[in-house]
């Protein structure tokens, strides 16, 4: 079932004393064709969880990379169902790798919760990250979460104290994605050695896995996340490739970018040593 995926991926990090590197890319930009073979370059080069993003016109939490990368998407008229559909095409030859849709309410809302959750399983999604949904909001859709094995993957941020936290865990499964600043991705760099007690705290409570994003931009950075996390969630760097495909005219280079990266990446990370 899906949910296994997302513990069996963590398992695998785990055993191998490692933690998980988890990219993101933003579904059709540039299109839906290149995505596919980004995502592929993803996984082959490294990614052990990829997110998949899908376009949305009014994004609260997405940093200028991955606004531009979404209004891109947009403009090739790529809809939530086509997001699915990339999901599935990759589902076809790959059975192991988790995959988690990151976008916002509104059009899973508008698709209707138990139409996107049966959709979303038969797509062969493990999890979703809806930024605008908090706790409060989403019984619903966890109850029709709940019939297929899709992971609730809730947020946190440093000033998520640990009251707070017990709420935003009761319900989620799957991991804590970490936000490491405050603001949009992208923006800013969190200090690991300031966080790690949040991170801490955040795994003590919520007895998940946890990994960290937002403002995690290259190698040494990643590495020093790695310290403290059980993933490293990378975003805007992956999505720059894809804005430099669309600026040349030539698509190959963002799936052989995001490749490049994602080797660079998983080679820093596997060299630190977990405690």
């Amino acid at each position: 079932m899906p949910t296994s995926r997302i513990t069996a991926r963590f398992d695998k990090v785990k055993a191998e004393n490692r933690t998980a590197l988890v990219a993101y890319l933003m579904g059709g930009d540039p299109d839906l064709e290149t995505s596919f073979q980004c995502m592929c370059a993803l996984r082959d080069n490294g990614a052990d969880i990829i997110e998949l993003g899908a376009p949305f016109t009014d994004p609260m939490a997405d940093g200028p990379a991955i606004q531009r990368a979404g209004l891109r998407s947009l403009a090739k008229h790529t809809k939530l169902i086509d997001v699915l559909a990339l999901a599935a095409r990759f589902r076809e030859t790959d059975t192991d790798t988790p995959l988690i849709l990151m976008g916002y309410a509104n059009p899973v809302h508008s698709l209707g919760y138990a139409a996107f959750a049966e959709a979303a399983h038969a797509a062969g999604i493990d999890g979703t990250i809806l930024v605008d949904l908090p706790p409060e909001e989403d019984q619903v859709l966890r109850d029709e979460y709940a019939k297929h094995d899709i992971s609730v993957i809730r947020l946190a941020t440093p000033t998520t104290h640990e009251a707070r936290m017990a709420k935003v865990a009761d319900g989620a499964s799957g991991f804590i994605y970490f936000v490491a600043v405050t603001g949009v991705t992208g923006a800013g760099s969190a200090d690991p050695q300031a966080i790690a007690g949040n991170v801490e705290m955040v795994r003590r409570v919520s007895g998940l896995p946890v990994c960290v994003g937002f403002g995690v931009k290259n190698g040494a950075q990643a590495v020093e996340m790695a310290k403290i996390a059980d993933g490293v969630v990378v975003g805007s760097a992956f999505v720059e490739h894809a804005r430099s495909a669309h600026e040349s005219g030539d698509y190959s280079e963002a799936p052989r970018g995001m490749g490049a990266l994602a080797g660079e990446l998983s080679a820093a990370m596997a060299a630190v040593a977990k405690a």
